[in-house]
């Protein structure tokens, strides 16, 4: 307790913040973060900031493209990363990656076996329709 505050304050303010519970199972794969309407001349495009959870050793997503184009980052870990026409690469957390509208993604994986990956991409792309397609 801080010195001069009062016990019945202390232990109301910490009421108030219950300990998180027990966690066991990995966050969701993919958990939309904000979904944003752009001003004009932009206002047909929503930018959409998605975080990824990429669990150590899960196979890669299934291939897929997106519509607009992407703006990536990694908050942790090392992302394994293709889209069509270049090599495979691992991207390390605090580097940022591109994707071109309509490329094909062909590698999205964690690239430590015992580690996850967390991406936060961004999709801007046109307003009302999915941001990402199977191939």
């Amino acid at each position: 307790m801080l010195p001069g505050m009062d016990r019945r304050l202390f232990l109301s303010l910490m009421s108030a913040f219950p300990l998180a519970p027990q966690v066991t199972d990995p966050p969701p794969r993919v958990r939309t973060v904000a979904t944003i309407p752009l001003p004009p001349p932009y206002d047909k495009q929503t930018a959409s900031m998605v975080e990824l959870y990429l669990a150590p050793g899960a196979p890669s997503s299934a291939p897929h493209r997106h519509p607009g184009f992407v703006l990536g980052y990694v908050i942790e870990g090392e992302f394994r990363f293709q889209i069509a026409g270049e090599p495979e690469r691992t991207i390390r957390a605090g580097e940022t990656f591109y994707e071109p509208p309509g490329a094909q993604h062909l590698v999205s994986a964690s690239a430590i076996a015992d580690r996850p990956a967390r991406v936060l991409a961004i999709v801007i792309a046109e307003s009302g329709h999915p941001i990402t397609e199977p191939l």
